[in-house]
């Protein structure tokens, strides 16, 4: 029996998601919702599912789990409201830009008892999933070095910087996310840097545009993490982890993996141009994941807990960059 899935919210994430699930055999689009009623006709028709409305959805008998992709300041309290309503649910990242608020959600979560799955797809891509299971496989000893780069082909528009909680919460936490599950422990010091240097409104709004940080373990494993709103040539995704018998690294994906050598040189074709395109497979296996987690029992994850641990050295990153020193977690 397929799992029934409603889509709330038919922006760009949401159209990812929506192929995602109608690209499942064991899923089914049932319904979509938006605020703008066009937006979700236009994805409703697409996929040849209904239009409902939120409170239909609620109350709906043929839905047993809801894909969130609403702007991030109603993600808890549509996750509270579907817990409520004994749907499980799945959300983007993050689930709010308050760690105080995520606590509380997380709260109403457990007392429900509903499923809840966060959306950090990019421990599904197929590339960083080997580089993890090299680690685990023994391959490269103990981990000792992660270094993670992320860089977007240009800067997201000025609406969306001022709602987005800044590029540690909004773009990093990504990395913070892929830091935690190859470190395979948890952070206890931060330390980071951050800077405008692609565009002056982004500063006036009171971001960064360039940042970086050093994130340490307990047992003294590190990681190093580079983003930016700017890279000419591409969307720039890469890892590298360094253990005690050696190295295992991810590169950059292409839509084309071929190369052509002539007199004038060896050519690729370009990266990805954003990460609709290069995440199309992890977007796919995290929904995978998520559709066994309801059916079979299997564990689910990325769960709220790491949500929120990723929110939390977002904002130790923040205080660090801001402040100038490092930041302790307790």
């Amino acid at each position: 029996m397929s799992v029934r899935f409603a889509l709330l919210g038919a922006g760009r994430i949401g159209k990812v998601h929506a192929r995602a699930v109608t690209g499942n055999s064991d899923a089914r689009l049932v319904a979509v919702m938006d605020a703008m009623t066009e937006a979700a006709k236009g994805l409703a028709d697409e996929y040849e599912c209904e239009v409902r409305s939120l409170e239909a959805i609620e109350a709906a008998g043929d839905i047993d789990a809801v894909v969130i992709c609403t702007p991030t300041d109603t993600h808890a309290d549509l996750i509270e409201r579907f817990a409520r309503a004994g749907k499980a649910i799945f959300c983007e990242k993050p689930i709010d830009l308050s760690v105080e608020r995520v606590r509380a959600c997380l709260s109403t979560v457990d007392e429900t008892g509903a499923k809840l799955m966060v959306g950090f797809n990019r421990r599904f891509d197929p590339s960083f999933q080997a580089v993890r299971a090299a680690i685990d496989e023994g391959r490269i000893g103990e981990v000792e070095l992660v270094e993670l780069t992320s860089r977007d082909p240009g800067p997201p528009p000025a609406e969306y910087i001022a709602k987005s909680g800044g590029i540690f919460r909004d773009m990093m936490i990504h990395d913070f996310d892929m830091a935690r599950f190859l470190l395979g422990e948890d952070v206890v010091r931060v330390s980071a840097m951050a800077s405008v240097l692609v565009d002056d409104k982004i500063g006036a709004l009171g971001d960064f545009d360039t940042a970086s940080a050093m994130l340490q373990t307990a047992s003294g494993r590190q990681c190093v993490i580079t983003n930016s709103r700017r890279a000419t040539y591409g969307y720039d995704q890469r890892i590298e982890v360094h253990g005690s018998k050696g190295m295992v690294a991810a590169e950059n994906q292409r839509p084309v993996m071929i190369e052509i050598a002539t007199e004038h040189g060896h050519q690729r074709p370009p990266l990805h141009d954003f990460f609709m395109t290069r995440y199309v497979d992890a977007y796919a296996a995290e929904i995978t994941s998520f559709i066994a987690a309801l059916r079979d029992g299997a564990a689910i994850s990325p769960t709220g807990e790491d949500g929120l641990k990723s929110l939390l050295l977002a904002e130790a990153a923040l205080k660090s960059a801001t402040e100038g020193h490092f930041v302790d977690l307790q």
